[in-house]
């Protein structure tokens, strides 16, 4: 009995393959980090790995047979389960591949998949994770049955020999789909719902995206109190969730943290989770979280905007933020070339809240406006209600030349043009 359980508990032992080095930089490190990242939070033990020198085109394997059954002899040789590959796997190359092997062999694509399948938690999560599971899965059907020659149904000399099982399950699959999008497509229905039921609330909306593992709900947790799951592993957040985020002067915003993104996210959870990564598209300013203490941070960056490019949210205004500074700010040539890098951004650090207020005072600015001061002659009370209604007063004095104000109006808004004649001059605090 404890052989048994010990046997159960064994985590699944696999075997890596990296893609090739990049033409441009053959000295760059392209190997399999953030794969092993992947293999690490979806509980995987890592037997073995071994990356491609060059891109052999092949049309049985995608690389040479000779290197082919290279990789299978070393799988072999430590045992591994399974054989992932750091790339896109075709279907039919994938079926080549576990003949060759006689073990399961899939690509990354299915690594996500199955990690964004643990941590799915609600019901909007888990009709996505369904969607993109079946909709990766759908070109690969061959590869799960041996012998597909069985058919179901028919009568031969009557009818026709029927379906194939093949057949079958792609048409149960299609239908499962279509369902699946039809329940989506009312999920979709009510999180608008809900937006606009925000929208009245006339609370201005700011977004957390970045890189998986950047700190983005650690972010959150810090500056609104949220208690949001934090682990030190990739998507350990599926779901947005969304915070009132309040400033000194009594103003607030709404904060919303979203799903990490990563390099070569298959473009079928992409589709799958649009709902959710809409909450990124309908905000009024984005919070570029970037892992300031993570080597390859630049190309994590350039990812995280081509993502946003990808679903329509590149022209929103950004604020980047270099999150886990604690790390790093002791190392001047780091912190030297990420200002370098990124001239205009904020250091910050979930874990000690450092430069908070400087984050605080510049996401109010961009969606609230500067504090600036205004004299309003008294027949034009009607100006002040605006400017309370649109806009927040931190100081109001009537006096006997006009209404001294001092105010927070959003940027660009019909308020702050209304008010602009009677502007006095900007401020940085209250005194």
């Amino acid at each position: 009995m404890i052989e048994i359980q010990k046997e159960e508990e064994q985590k699944v032992r696999c075997f890596l393959v990296g893609k090739p080095p990049l033409k441009k930089n053959p000295n760059h490190s392209d190997g399999l980090e953030e794969l092993s990242a992947l293999i690490d939070t979806l509980g995987m033990e890592i037997a073995g790995k071994i990356s491609l020198v060059r891109n052999e085109p092949h049309p049985v394997y995608g690389i040479g047979s000779g290197k082919a059954e290279e990789i299978a002899a070393n799988a072999k040789e430590v045992q591994a389960d399974c054989i992932i590959f750091d790339f896109e796997l075709e279907p039919t190359k994938q079926r080549n591949w576990e003949k060759l092997t006689q073990i399961p062999c899939f690509d990354r694509n299915e690594v996500i998949l199955r990690i964004f399948a643990q941590r799915a938690q609600t019901k909007e999560a888990n009709l996505q994770i369904e969607l993109a599971k079946l909709t990766y899965s759908l070109p690969r059907l061959n590869h799960m049955y041996g012998d597909m020659a069985r058919q179901r149904g028919g009568n031969y000399g009557a009818k026709g020999s029927g379906e194939t099982q093949l057949e079958l399950d792609r048409r149960r699959i299609e239908e499962k789909i279509i369902q699946i999008k039809k329940e989506i497509a009312q999920v979709v229905s009510n999180r608008q719902t809900q937006r606009k039921q925000r929208e009245r609330t006339s609370y201005p909306s700011c977004a957390l995206v970045g890189y998986t593992n950047a700190g983005k709900s650690s972010l959150l947790n810090a500056l609104t109190g949220a208690e949001v799951l934090v682990e030190d592993k990739l998507f350990a957040t599926l779901d947005p969730t969304t915070r009132k985020l309040s400033f000194a002067e009594g103003s607030s915003v709404l904060l919303t943290d979203t799903v990490g993104f990563i390099s070569n996210l298959p473009h079928t959870l992409v589709e799958a989770f649009r709902s959710t990564l809409e909450e990124t598209m309908y905000a009024n300013l984005l919070l570029v979280t970037v892992d300031a203490s993570d080597e390859h941070y630049m190309e994590e960056f350039k990812q995280v905007l081509r993502v946003l490019e990808e679903i329509g949210a590149a022209n929103i205004p950004k604020i980047i933020l270099l999150n886990k500074a604690d790390k790093i700010l002791s190392d001047s040539i780091r912190v030297s070339m990420l200002k370098n890098d990124f001239p205009d951004s904020i250091f910050v650090s979930a874990k000690t809240k450092y430069n908070f207020e400087i984050v605080l005072n510049r996401i109010s600015e961009q969606l609230l406006g500067s504090i600036t001061n205004y004299t309003i002659p008294l027949e034009q009370t009607s100006l002040v209600e605006l400017a309370r209604k649109n806009g927040t007063i931190l100081k109001e004095e009537w006096l006997e030349d006009g209404i001294h104000v001092t105010a927070r109006i959003p940027n660009g808004s019909r308020s702050q043009a209304l008010l602009l004649p009677y502007k006095k001059e900007a401020v940085f605090a209250l005194q």
